[in-house]
């Protein structure tokens, strides 16, 4: 209403609309916007459907943020007609010219109809917000390279036959001025007195710090700041939690949403497994590593708090188990947020980007912790295959399936027990859970966690687990190396430039929008 109010102030036709505005729906959630728009046309400004059509479809575009079918927004048709009945009747008319145009192109295939259609029909009739915004838009994206390859092929893999000229990708990107320089400002110093501010608009910049790599001097600057920052994060963790961490152990950390699909469960094991390793020789020589979580979970999301109930019982026995003594220490750091995410990046070692290969649509704390110099131990997943590309190989610790892997792994039938009973560490990590270790004796709080994990595992947590301990014993050999680590660290920073903002914005503008960039004169 508002973007035609200001049409008719600039004394503007109508037929202009998609000339003067651009918009840009993210993900399904408002996608009504698609009929709202041709309401206001049709019902208001009174213009033929052909016309209205033809400007909304050239207004719209739309980003897909996810490959999890629950994500994908749908509503009942009953609530929708006593909701919005004339946007209901709108999207139904949307629909039936749509399907005609998809009958025409594939003539007899009444499953590709049904599987198109905006109404679907199975378990009760609902509108497809996602099939909306496809069809009401000029663009569709991804997030990823992998992510609009997977949504191409699966999907939305019909709407990508019909019209492949939709369809882009634009990798997501982070703002270095809030994710680097406010968050991390003795980095941001450290780095201009290098090679001057200009990175700060213009990200690639950062590529100049390689040649300092291997300079034992800025290596040692560069450790220096990353100690500050970990000192920071641990007096936060002692205040929130009352858990002591060590500044000079490996800080090895995941936050991000809880989900199974991100596998916090998968680094919980790995945990489980280390401690397992202590108990049966004291002596063992492994450098002191500190596990920090943090993300929230959906209030409904039963399996998501068990993890964390796992991840805080985990805490509990290991922080407090003489035999350890402080070599490894775990912390789940409560209400995390965009302001208490910003000392968390700046500090870490190690950032755990390990979801099932094929799920993450791209991911963004994979970004800001590589630009603050954390080594990456990850899946290729979402985002972590252009940054495993960016940094390099030697600068990534990668494990696990690729996507291609999982869909065969699970064509060719997935038997997660399997798994259990020929990997011993796996076996005795689960047998710990099961026994009440973990959970003050009580057998039966994770046993769902359990049941779920050993009859289906859909995340493939068991196939993935002997890679993901292979690859953390890497991380331990490696952290010893300290001039190649920090090596690798910086490396790390200098080749994030990529995953800016600043390029992902202009992507938008030159790929979708057709935007032309305007100088403006600053005035201070």
């Amino acid at each position: 209403q508002d973007m035609l109010r200001i049409l008719r102030f600039l004394d503007q036709p109508l037929d202009l609309f998609p000339e003067k505005f651009a918009i840009q729906l993210n993900d399904t959630h408002p996608a009504i916007a698609v009929a709202e728009l041709m309401r206001l046309l049709v019902d208001k400004e009174r213009i033929s459907w052909d016309t209205a059509w033809d400007i909304t479809t050239r207004t719209f575009a739309f980003t897909n943020h996810t490959l999890l079918p629950e994500a994908l927004e749908t509503w009942s048709v009953e609530l929708f007609a006593s909701l919005l009945p004339r946007h209901l009747e709108i999207i139904y008319e949307i629909n039936q010219r749509f399907l005609e145009d998809v009958r025409a192109q594939f003539p007899g295939d009444t499953d590709r109809v049904a599987r198109m259609s905006i109404i679907g029909e199975q378990g009760g009739k609902h509108v497809r917000m996602a099939h909306l915004a496809c069809v009401g838009s000029h663009s569709i994206n991804g997030v990823a390279a992998l992510h609009t390859r997977l949504l191409r092929d699966h999907v939305l893999s019909d709407f990508d036959d019909m019209t492949p000229d939709k369809f882009i990708s634009i990798t997501n990107g982070v703002t270095p001025r809030r994710f680097l320089a406010l968050s991390n400002p003795e980095l941001r110093e450290l780095i201009t007195n290098k090679i001057g501010d200009r990175w700060l608009t213009h990200f690639e910049d950062l590529r100049e710090l390689e040649r300092y790599a291997d300079d034992p001097r800025f290596q040692e600057d560069w450790r220096n700041v990353k100690r500050v920052n970990k000192q920071r994060l641990a007096d936060r963790v002692l205040a929130r939690t009352g858990i002591g961490l060590d500044a000079d152990s490996l800080f090895d950390i995941q936050v991000k949403r809880i989900h199974e699909y991100k596998r916090q469960h998968l680094m919980a094991l790995y945990i489980i497994t280390l401690y397992r390793r202590v108990k049966e020789n004291p002596g063992l020589d492994i450098p002191a590593r500190s596990f920090i979580f943090a993300g929230k979970a959906a209030p409904g999301y039963f399996m998501a708090k068990r993890i964390i109930r796992l991840i805080t019982g985990v805490a509990d026995v290991v922080n407090n188990d003489a035999d350890v003594a402080g070599r490894i220490r775990v912390a789940f750091l409560p209400d995390f947020n965009v302001k208490n995410a910003h000392p968390i990046y700046p500090a870490a070692d190690l950032s755990e980007q390990i979801s099932m290969a094929g799920k993450e649509a791209s991911g963004t704390g994979n970004m800001k912790f590589t630009m603050n110099g954390a080594l990456t131990i990850g899946t290729l997943d979402g985002a972590n295959v252009e940054i495993w590309e960016a940094v390099g190989a030697d600068n990534f610790f990668l494990f696990g399936m690729n996507a291609e892997d999982v869909v065969a792994r699970k064509q060719a039938g997935y038997r997660p027990w399997e798994y259990e009973s020929e990997n011993p560490e796996l076996r005795e990590a689960i047998g710990l859970i099961e026994s009440g270790t973990f959970s003050g004796g009580d057998r039966e709080l994770f046993r769902s966690l359990v049941d779920s994990l050993r009859s289906r595992d859909a995340f493939m947590v068991f196939a993935d687990y002997a890679d993901y301990v292979r690859c953390q014993d890497a991380v331990t050999e490696a952290w010893r190396d300290t001039g190649n680590w920090t090596r690798m660290s910086i490396l790390n920073t200098a080749r994030s430039g990529r995953f800016s903002s600043d390029r992902a914005i202009r992507e938008y503008c030159e790929k979708i929008w057709k935007l032309e960039p305007v100088s403006v004169e600053m005035t201070y």
